[in-house]
């Protein structure tokens, strides 16, 4: 099942697309910068109690992207993100329904290099999350950097993202009265460096604290496949054991962040820029696994429910892959 929305008149509707994922990559490529400038800046002019009040603020307010974020539903439902889901398109389908008295965590597959699907489907409204999923609340995992820089961490909280830590995670997990989804992009940054039109390799095999968490708190595992994540951009060759592979690397190791050398098209021309192409993108989300609760699991039990995983992951993509143009003999690659 999925959210469907009629289509839009073409050529000014168009532009009202490309211009709300315009907005869209600024936000996470260039607002935290400035975000960071004009709070040093106002500092240094007669409006330095903004800034003042606002450091204040933040220290009193710092636990919050670990204690469920603060989400504000205006933003949730904002037009452009409507627009942003024409763009693609974008759109969310279910296989099995979630229990709003429990709560669920979701592997989202794969990363792709700006993690468009996992930031629509699961920040905003626009593809329809409340109405697939009644009674249940989202909330996605970002690198804990984001939420260190003011004014964009309220900004990023607002669509329901929380830091990537066990402390956060285990806040939205443990809430006795259920009705909660906690969606982690499994792959990560690292992931992100091997996104490109094409790739089925996941980046999944030794990565195991989702199920161990799961498992700490009895809370279903839920897969997720994004297909056409991988498609959106291009990138710049960096095969392992290059010299970009290496820098990146090391950048990654040091920022905790990777970054990926991508492009595809412009605003007002299609050969080159940093607008991703208008291909489509279809997250689909499975059916739960069922985690027997354990304080401390072994890695054996661990590696029990991790091999589940994979299979009811590699189950979901084998059955959805036809729709979607995927050749039969293609299928995920884990390493």
């Amino acid at each position: 099942m999925k959210v469907e929305f009629a289509p839009r008149s073409v050529p000014l509707q168009r532009r009202l697309q490309t211009a709300a994922v315009a907005q869209w990559i600024f936000s996470f490529l260039g607002l935290a910068q400035c975000c960071t400038a004009v709070f040093i800046a106002l500092f240094f002019t007669r409006f330095w109690l903004v800034s003042a009040l606002y450091a204040a603020w933040w220290f009193i307010d710092r636990e919050k992207p670990r204690k469920g974020g603060r989400r504000i539903h205006v933003l949730r439902n904002c037009v452009v993100w409507r627009y942003m889901r024409d763009y693609f398109p974008i759109t969310l389908m279910k296989t099995a329904e979630l229990d709003p008295r429990q709560n669920y965590l979701v592997g989202f597959h794969p990363h792709g290099v700006l993690a468009a699907g996992a930031f629509l489907n699961f920040c905003t409204e626009a593809s329809g999350f409340s109405t697939l999923f009644p009674g249940i609340t989202p909330h996605l995992m970002m690198l804990s950097l984001w939420f260190r820089i003011p004014f964009f961490r309220d900004y990023a909280m607002s669509g329901g993202l929380v830091s990537s830590d066990k402390e956060s995670a285990s806040y939205v997990l443990q809430k006795p009265e259920g009705g909660n989804l906690l969606a982690i992009i499994v792959g990560g940054a690292q992931e992100a460096l091997d996104a490109r039109p094409g790739s089925f390799t996941l980046l999944l095999k030794n990565r195991k604290g989702f199920v161990r968490l799961a498992i700490q708190h009895g809370t279903p595992l839920v897969p997720a496949f994004s297909f056409g994540e991988n498609d959106l951009f291009d990138q710049v060759k960096n095969p392992k054991g290059s010299w970009l592979r290496r820098i990146q690397h090391c950048l990654q190791q040091i920022m905790g962040i990777s970054l990926p050398l991508f492009h595809a098209r412009g605003i007002f021309q299609y050969s080159f820029g940093v607008i991703p192409y208008r291909r489509p993108i279809c997250t689909v989300v499975g059916k739960p696994i069922p985690v027997q609760k354990k304080h401390k699991p072994s890695e054996e039990e661990v590696d029990r429910v991790h091999e589940k995983y994979l299979n009811e992951l590699s189950n979901l993509f084998e059955k959805h892959k036809a729709k979607y143009n995927i050749p039969e003999d293609t299928h995920l690659e884990f390493i």
